[in-house]
């Protein structure tokens, strides 16, 4: 039997699972629904000559990403119920994999070079989506808890059915909505409270119009198609509401919100966390941080096929009061 070869993605991180790229033969006895979506990729080129390493979906079709996902969430996290509404984000899941897993790296740190694992580690998501994506695989790898917030009330009922849904998630999970879509923490974040670190992937873009021109630029890069079929709902083809796709000020705008917000409460969170997409941000970033004089600022690199984005991070908390943090 000839051995099988499978060329592995280096730029994720070394514990994600999918790293070896999608197996579909099994994604697609896990969720047959998937199978009508796959076909072969000619381009491909992989030394094993076999038909399965050729195996791919359209990645600009909505419903294929969706039951993609759907196969990755039973296969690899043991969650039997997922969907999503129409039109809602749809992420791909290995590189919101890649940010649970840099977390845990940074908070292993603290912890003898262990990451923490259980129920104690709480985390708090700003705009957890309708996808509920950060909770679903923190929990399944880690064990760790989750409160979800976000300004829209449908993405937080629908968090809910699929929490319903899958009972394991009904204690690890919490949800909150936020009802003063211009603070972040503000009405989050309570006395109480204590959470090892936020995450965040905040809103790229600073209005609907250049939001809409990027999801016809992803329409065009993905596939060749007429210049009417590339440019039709792009929105729709790519998923997202407003307020996943931008806010006012954009992602920076958001972000140095961000910061002036997690000032208020130094003591409260280990590590405060944010993508960012964009590089010509983090002059800003920086400079914004500087202001509000957290002990550490730590940036991480992240990259999925040709994106390339950072996790920014930051604590108020001494090396002392890090170390000696209760997990």
């Amino acid at each position: 039997m000839k051995a099988k070869i499978v060329a592995e993605k280096t730029n994720l991180h070394p514990r994600n699972s999918h790293r070896l790229g999608y197996d579909f033969g099994l994604l697609t006895q896990k969720y047959p629904e998937l199978k009508k979506f796959v076909a072969l990729n000619e381009h491909h080129i992989d030394s094993s000559h076999s038909e399965q390493a050729k195996q791919t979906i359209d990645f600009s079709n909505p419903h294929a990403v969706i039951a993609l996902n759907t196969a990755l969430l039973i296969s690899d996290y043991d969650i039997q119920n997922w969907d999503i509404p129409e039109n809602y984000l749809c992420p791909p899941i290995p590189g919101r994999v890649d940010y649970i897993h840099y977390i845990a790296d940074l908070l292993a740190l603290h912890n003898n070079g262990i990451i923490p694992e259980g129920e104690n580690v709480t985390i708090l998501d700003i705009g957890i989506g309708a996808n509920c994506i950060y909770p679903i695989v923190g929990n399944s790898v880690y064990g760790w808890s989750f409160v979800g917030t976000d300004i829209d009330e449908n993405a937080i009922q629908n968090c809910k059915k699929i929490i319903e849904a899958n009972p394991k998630l009904i204690d690890a999970i919490s949800l909150q909505l936020q009802t003063e879509s211009r603070f972040i923490f503000k009405n989050i974040i309570t006395p109480e409270d204590k959470f090892a670190f936020t995450i965040c992937n905040p809103p790229f873009h600073n209005s609907k119009d250049e939001a809409t021109k990027s999801s016809i630029r992803k329409v065009n890069n993905l596939q060749s198609r007429s210049f009417e079929e590339r440019t039709k709902n792009p929105i729709l083809n790519f998923g997202g509401q407003n307020t996943e796709l931008w806010c006012e000020g954009g992602e920076i705008g958001f972000i140095i919100q961000m910061i002036y917000e997690s000032a208020k409460y130094p003591m409260q969170v280990l590590w405060f966390t944010t993508l960012v997409s964009k590089k010509e941000n983090l002059s800003r970033i920086y400079k914004t941080l500087s202001k509000v004089s957290p002990i550490e600022i730590k940036t991480i690199d992240l990259s999925q096929g040709q994106k390339i984005s950072r996790i920014v991070a930051w604590t108020f908390l001494s090396p002392t009061q890090q170390k000696n943090w209760k997990f």
